[in-house]
C-alpha cells in the first residue's frame, strides 16, 4: 500500500493506493492518517472505497507525528568523509515533529545561516509499540512502512555554537517528508535501496542503504531499549556521503537553490530554498 495526503497545510485529505495502483479516498474510513489510525488504514479493503485522483499540494504522508528520532553517522562513507570514527553504538538525537513539512514545500534558510546542509535519509515509520524488544528480529513486526526524509541541517549551529546538535537540526521546515508512506510489505529489502540527492541539478549524494553501519531492524531494537516507540513515530536512519560538510567542491545551500531527492521505490522530493 502507498499512503499520501494532499491539500494545504492543516487541511490535507488522506488517500491510499493498493496493488492495482488506483488511488482511493480514505476519508470515509478515517479522518486522517495518524499513528492512531495507521493500523486501520493498512488493514483496510481499499476496493470498497471511492476511487479519487489526488490533486494539489502534497503534504507529509503522516499527520500528528509523535516523535522524530534521528541517527547520526550511520553510513560508513559519511563517517569517513567527515573524519569521524565508525560509532560503536548508534548516535541518537531528536527533531521536533513541527520541523516536518511536505516533500515539495520550500525550506527556509535560517537567519544568520552560513552552513545549511542537505541529507537524504530513509525514514522508518513505526506501526506498533516497540518497548524493550529482545532482539532485532522482533523489530520488523513493529514497522508500518518507509518514506523519504530530508534531514536538513545547519552545521554552524550544530557544531560551532556549543551544546548538543539540536540547534542545527530543529529550524523550521528542516524535515521535508514524503511524498508517500510505502507499507513495509512492499519494501523487499530496506538494506538494498539506492538514495540520491541533487542540488541545482548536480548529483551530490548517490548511495545505498547497504552501507548503513546499523541496519533498520537493529535501530528499532536499539532505540526501544531507551525510549518507547509508538505508532506514528519516525526514525531518520542516517545519510550517505556527499553532504556539503564533507565536500570541498560544493557550497552550502542558499536561497534560490533547488534540492531534488529520490529513494528507490519511495518516490521523489523537490524543494526550493527560501530566506526565512
Amino acid at each position: 500500500m502507498r499512503i499520501a495526503r494532499y491539500g494545504e497545510p492543516g487541511q490535507e485529505r488522506p488517500f491510499a493506493a493498493g496493488s492495482d495502483g488506483v488511488w482511493r479516498d480514505l476519508s470515509p474510513l478515517v479522518d486522517d492518517v495518524t499513528g492512531a489510525t495507521l493500523a486501520t488504514v493498512l488493514d483496510a479493503d481499499l476496493s470498497v472505497l471511492p476511487a479519487a485522483q489526488p490533486e494539489g499540494r502534497v503534504g507529509p504522508p503522516l499527520a500528528r507525528i509523535g516523535k522524530v528520532i534521528c541517527v547520526g553517522l550511520n553510513y560508513r562513507d559519511h563517517a569517513a568523509e567527515t573524519g569521524a570514527d565508525i560509532p560503536d553504538e548508534p548516535i541518537l538525537f531528536m527533531k521536533a515533529p513541527d520541523t516536518v513539512v511536505g516533500p515539495d514545500d520550500s525550506v527556509r534558510i535560517p537567519q544568520g545561516s552560513m552552513k545549511t546542509d542537505w541529507e537524504v535519509e530513509l525514514a522508518v515509520v513505526i506501526g506498533s509499540q516497540a518497548r524493550y524488544l529482545s532482539s532485532p528480529a522482533e523489530a520488523a513486526a513493529c514497522i508500518a512502512g518507509y518514506a523519504i526524509s530530508h534531514d536538513v541541517s545547519e552545521r554552524a549551529f550544530q557544531l560551532e555554537r556549543g551544546g548538543q546538535w539540536d540547534k542545527g537540526k530543529n529550524c523550521e521546515t528542516f524535515n521535508p517528508f514524503g511524498p508517500v508512506l510505502v507499507s513495509a510489505d512492499e519494501v523487499t529489502d530496506p538494506q538494498a535501496l539506492g538514495l540520491r540527492l541533487r542540488v541545482n541539478g548536480a548529483v551530490m549524494q548517490d548511495g545505498t542503504t547497504a552501507d548503513m553501519v546499523f541496519g533498520v531492524d537493529h535501530l528499532v531494537w536499539y532505540i526501544s531499549q531507551f525510549m518507547v516507540l509508538r505508532p506514528g513515530d519516525v526514525i531518520n536512519t542516517g545519510t550517505p556521503a556527499g553532504v556539503a560538510l564533507g565536500r570541498a567542491d560544493a557550497p552550502y545551500l542558499r536561497a534560490g537553490d533547488v534540492v531534488e531527492i529520490e529513494i528507490d521505490g519511495l518516490g521523489a522530493q523537490r524543494q526550493e530554498m527560501v530566506s526565512a
